[in-house]
């Protein structure tokens, strides 16, 4: 009687422990670093998940936003990996950009494998953005231009040579006939810098992302999107912008969107971070705050993400030895 007992209160104990105990805990003190100042496409993801995951009511603690400028993501990529590669409330931003410069070894001695990819939230397409009052009409005018005297038409992008917001530029150029290496190409920290400078007459032409400026558009800023570099046109304030193709130029970019963490991160959390992502996704509050940021459905978590991006990093690196991008 008493063994029967025993193992009664022994099976009540086990089952109310496996009961109250939450499977993954929490983080208290969430936080999205983005590896750049304010207003770029780093700033917009982040915010994107705080206003998803809040709208969701999947975060009891607001997530916070933290900006760690540098190399375009190289400087926070190599502090997780350095410094905090255990953090389980802390989630980066990445784009197609970053898994670029990893392809071409950007990001010093860490690699696409030393960090755990997380969740990839959507899609943005490459665009070429000029002042609401340049000559420069449509991408037709500035192939032109190009052919005409490439060393008069200077590119801003966000990023150093060989970074995903060059490429296009190098592309467009490339598309004129015109040597990338002769094209004039300013270097900034982040699209939102580079806004300012288009806007203020610092620089002709804007090679950046549809989710940088559509928030832009929406309040008439006094600026032109010339091209998407997509397979179709975008739907909402980009309707009337004509595709590369339209134009009678084959350059597409598309660009995804997500969050790494640190590669010391436990199963536990890094599961917990996983399936909240998961749920935020397949919301309708999320497809909303998606399609009103410019952005398209493009939902990875977990293992099919980090297969995604190894792939992508593999070809990446090819498009960047055409271009002699890659030391050999």
């Amino acid at each position: 009687m008493y063994k029967k007992l025993q193992i009664a209160l022994a099976t009540v104990l086990v089952g109310a422990s496996l009961v109250s105990a939450p499977a993954f805990a929490e983080p208290d003190k969430p936080e999205c670093i983005a590896p750049a100042k304010p207003g770029g496409g780093f700033d917009l993801t982040c915010r994107l998940a705080l206003s998803g995951l809040q709208e969701a009511k999947l975060l009891s603690a607001p997530l916070r936003v933290s900006y760690m400028p540098g190399g375009i993501g190289a400087v926070a990529y190599n502090a997780i990996n350095a410094q905090r590669p255990g953090e389980g409330g802390t989630i980066v931003a990445f784009s197609g950009g970053s898994l670029l410069n990893l392809a071409q070894g950007k990001f010093g001695k860490y690699s696409e494998n030393d960090v755990r990819w997380l969740a990839a939230i959507g899609s943005d397409f490459g665009v070429v953005v000029v002042r609401k009052d340049s000559p420069i009409k449509d991408l037709k005018d500035l192939v032109a231009a190009l052919k005409k005297d490439p060393t008069k038409v200077v590119f801003g992008a966000g990023g150093t040579i060989g970074s995903q917001d060059w490429m296009k530029a190098a592309l467009t150029a490339k598309a004129a006939g015109v040597d990338h290496k002769t094209m004039r190409f300013v270097a900034f920290e982040g699209g939102g810098e580079v806004l300012t400078a288009l806007q203020g007459g610092h620089v002709q032409v804007m090679s950046g992302d549809a989710g940088e400026v559509v928030g832009l558009l929406k309040q008439n800023a006094p600026i032109r999107v010339i091209a998407v570099f997509s397979e179709n046109r975008l739907p909402g304030a980009m309707a009337d912008v004509p595709t590369a193709r339209e134009q009678g130029f084959d350059i597409q970019w598309p660009i995804i969107r997500g969050f790494y963490m640190g590669p010391k991160v436990s199963d536990a959390d890094f599961n917990w971070w996983a399936g909240t992502f998961d749920k935020m996704l397949a919301s309708k509050q999320y497809a909303d705050l998606r399609e009103a940021r410019g952005l398209f459905p493009f939902n990875k978590t977990g293992k099919e993400l980090d297969a995604f991006v190894k792939e992508r990093v593999a070809a990446y690196r090819k498009i960047a030895d055409e271009f002699g991008l890659i030391k050999k």
